[in-house]
């Protein structure tokens, strides 16, 4: 190594901290997250809540939601699952991942720096026993946060919490959705009931909440295709899993953007979407998945969309022996918050 070099870098660099830095892109993250003296928040301390944001409790019958941007909610309600019961641990689950962010190097943000976002709790729910109760405490809790200018960014729970909540998002016009799942989720009713997590968008098409034309589906797979004719009838666009690698990821996001354009726009990400290798700690696992990477470029390839929620659901963590699953579920939320720094219907 050129000893002159070298002598350069001991003279810049030998006796500052981690907080220090001159690249001017990195020292404004820096001074966000770092202290005058070089510290930072230790990722394992304090308590725990989503991406580690700030917690703010929210009254749940006189909501007083500040100057917030963004609500991050946890949904702890898994009673529509069809297989394995116990996603109603997932916002638990995804508040005990230690280390994500703060920075999104791809994106170029530190969403909780960036926006003023906290987590505000759980939904306050009523009754652990009764489904449809449960969905009417959550479109009330949504409904406060949507009224407040605030943008929702929720945690499952079962996939059934994403129907009350699009009809809080979608209640002054029906929203686009980009959905990304190994299952449709727009089946009709069984067991006598209407309310599951295998229906949630066919109710949210037909509560004309959901704008089924501009609603894309990526890595549909499985043997339950037959359920799933809803989406072709009502216009949705349906991406299987076994077309993304002939596709590619450009071609797939540049479909999504075109699809739902730059009207209000709900993600909604279905952990099962993931390859049970990268996320077995699901409900309804499906071979043949998405991998983790593929997913990432998916959502931050959709930078500058009009992101009017979200959601991470279906994270169970007793199947989830390693935590990758709530640590890939933590990572898609953090990969949403980032988008939503650029949404341009975010109050300033």
């Amino acid at each position: 190594m050129d000893q002159d070099k070298l002598n350069a870098l001991r003279a810049k660099y030998g006796d500052s901290h981690g907080g220090e830095l001159f690249d001017d892109r990195f020292r404004k993250v820096a001074d966000k997250i770092f202290s005058k003296s070089g510290t930072r928040l230790a990722p394992y301390s304090g308590l725990p809540t989503f991406l580690s944001a700030p917690y703010m409790p929210v009254d749940a019958e006189v909501p007083d939601f500040g100057n917030l941007q963004v609500a991050i909610v946890g949904v702890p309600m898994d009673l529509g699952v069809t297989n394995r019961p116990g996603s109603r641990f997932g916002p638990r689950a995804l508040r005990a991942i230690e280390r994500i962010g703060p920075y999104n190097h791809v994106l170029e943000t530190a969403p909780v720096f960036d926006l003023r976002v906290a987590d505000i709790g759980d939904v306050p729910f009523r009754s652990r026993y009764r489904l449809e109760m449960s969905h009417e405490d959550i479109e009330k809790r949504f409904n406060q946060i949507v009224e407040a200018d605030v943008l929702p960014l929720a945690v499952g729970g079962d996939h059934s919490i994403t129907h009350p909540i699009l009809k809080a998002v979608g209640k002054k016009r029906p929203v686009g959705m980009i959905h990304i799942d190994a299952h449709c989720d727009t089946g009709g009713a069984f067991d006598q009931t209407k309310f599951h997590h295998g229906g949630p968008f066919r109710n949210a098409v037909l509560d004309g909440v959901l704008d089924p034309t501009r609603t894309i589906q990526i890595g549909i797979r499985g043997s339950a295709e037959y359920l799933w004719e809803f989406s072709y009838e009502s216009g949705m666009t349906v991406i299987h899993a076994e077309e993304v690698s002939v596709l590619g990821i450009p071609a797939i996001i540049d479909k999504a953007k075109a699809i739902v354009g730059n009207d209000p726009t709900y993600l909604s990400f279905d952990i099962d979407s993931l390859d049970p290798s990268f996320a077995p700690g699901t409900g309804t696992p499906e071979i043949g998945g998405l991998t983790s990477r593929e997913v990432l470029e998916v959502i931050r390839g959709l930078k500058g969309l009009n992101i009017a929620g979200g959601d991470v659901v279906e994270v169970a963590p007793q199947y989830d022996s390693t935590t990758n699953t709530a640590h890939a579920g933590a990572q898609v939320l953090f990969e949403i918050l980032s988008l939503m720094v650029f949404t341009p219907s975010r109050s300033v």
